[in-house]
């Protein structure tokens, strides 16, 4: 039947399931993924939570901490929101004291550090005119993109944060919309004050200022980014999964540690479903865990999800869960390999291997493989994911015991000409990894030709090609 594996197939095969991988490792290398501070602006408003920028900005990020873990900040008020020629919202300067105000005491100055550009959201320093590094206590969010003005008047205005989330954008953007009032008769720095709930009268109250109650740290918590959940991209990167499909999952503080599943995490021939405190659930079921980083995780979708509609994913991080994403399910999400490196113009070629050989099967045109056709009445190998159910055995959560052969038919078209799949099932000794051993039709067309496969009676979702001379 043709159903022994050579090892430099699954080496190519281990290659292409974590070749992003490698790239996580390096960016965690170089500190993309290190953990970010995050501080929360408690106002009478709503909260604004902004990311602290140590790296561009350390000396000006130590200089506002000092203030804010002294509570100095506490009780402070915005003072001031520009509209014209730029837009912030300015505070940190003073405190309500009852139905009064106080300056904030100021430590010195801090050195200029401007490094980071004056856009929307981002948080900066107030300072003197005419002195770039004048810097003390005051503070003002970038309301909308001020790079042309801000970024070079005064030496640059120092960066030291970003807006979080689009809560608090929303929060921010609420502030600024508030009433201007001149105010400048209790105080000249109160000229463009921001006011809310105001009629008429004393405005130094809790019910017309904004308030800065307190700012503090946050507690991090991991979180999946926007669109971060998707299938494995070598393997056709697709909108829906299905039982024994595989998830790379991307976000932020999502492990303490980057590895890949070993040996020792299996208990017998069962994968494990936590590495290193990390855990994910697929429809409340949970995942095996082949891969953990800080902003990456990947998975197997694990049995008894749903076989159509939405579910959720979420990750555990050590006791701390991530907001449920959804991701569309189907019965089957078959998909061959066929990594972006096969992708000649509009073009994607399948990864398929010359059973004699163990080359690739390429035109002479995919970068640092030589050309290596398919030819007529030859065995090839062809590998997958999300095919299905298997006879013998289950996909998900498991090390595959033997041949164990889809349920679903399989039909490999080369061009129109029907292929002998001589086997289509799971590969001995690994998770969910399916080998297709085909042999290419004598009528086969010749030139660089479409790959139709169906699985169940169902076109896959990929649109492939491949060489045959």
């Amino acid at each position: 039947m043709g159903g022994a594996v050579k090892s430099g197939c699954l080496l190519v095969f281990i290659y292409y399931m974590t070749r992003s991988l490698f790239l996580s490792s390096l960016l965690l290398a170089f500190g993309l993924f290190a953990d970010a501070q995050t501080v929360r602006f408690e106002t009478n408003a709503g909260n604004i939570d902004v990311t602290l920028l140590p790296a561009s900005a350390p000396r000006t990020v130590q200089n506002f901490l000092n203030y804010m873990n002294k509570g100095a900040y506490a009780n402070s008020f915005f003072h001031r929101s520009v509209r014209s020629g730029i837009y912030v919202i300015q505070g940190g300067g003073y405190r309500l004291d009852g139905t009064t105000h106080r300056q904030i005491d100021q430590d010195a100055a801090v050195v200029n550090e401007f490094r980071v550009s004056n856009t929307r959201g981002t948080i900066a320093m107030a300072k003197l005119g005419g002195d770039p590094n004048s810097a003390t206590n005051q503070f003002f969010f970038n309301t909308s993109n001020n790079a042309n003005q801000l970024n070079t008047n005064n030496g640059g205005f120092t960066v030291f944060g970003r807006v979080a989330n689009d809560d608090s954008l929303a929060v921010m953007d609420k502030i600024q919309a508030l009433p201007i009032v001149n105010g400048s008769t209790t105080n000249d720095n109160f000229a463009e004050i921001p006011l809310q709930n105001y009629t008429s009268g004393s405005f130094l109250n809790e019910n017309n200022l904004v308030v800065v109650k307190a700012i503090r740290l946050v507690e991090p918590e991991p979180a999946i980014s926007s669109g971060g959940v998707v299938t494995a991209g070598a393997f056709g990167g697709f909108a829906a999964v299905a039982t024994g499909s595989w998830l790379e999952i991307y976000g932020s503080l999502l492990a303490p540690s980057t590895r890949e599943w070993a040996g020792g995490d299996f208990s017998g021939n069962i994968a494990p479903t936590s590495l290193d405190g990390v855990s994910v659930t697929v429809d409340s079921k949970p995942a095996s865990v082949r891969f953990i980083s800080p902003g990456q995780v990947n998975v197997q979708v694990p049995a008894g999800i749903a076989a159509s509609g939405t579910v959720s994913v979420v990750v555990t991080n050590n006791g701390k869960s991530t907001a449920a994403t959804p991701i569309s399910v189907r019965a089957t999400a078959g998909g061959l390999l066929a990594p972006p490196i096969f992708r000649l113009n509009d073009r994607q070629f399948v990864a398929a291997i010359h059973a004699a050989g163990g080359a690739f099967v390429t035109n002479g045109f995919i970068s640092d493989l030589p050309k290596a056709p398919a030819a007529r009445g030859e065995l090839l190998i062809f590998y997958g994911v999300g095919f299905g159910p298997v006879e013998g055995g289950e996909v998900a959560g498991q090390i595959a015991g033997g041949a164990w052969r889809v349920r679903n038919g399989l039909d490999f078209r080369f061009g129109d000409v029907p292929a002998q799949v001589d086997y289509a099932g799971l590969v001995p000794g690994f998770v969910g990894l399916y080998q297709f051993n085909v042999l290419v039709p004598a009528g086969a067309p010749l030139g660089d030709i479409p790959l139709k496969v169906t699985l169940g009676g169902e076109a896959l979702a990929q649109t492939l090609f491949i060489s045959v001379e």
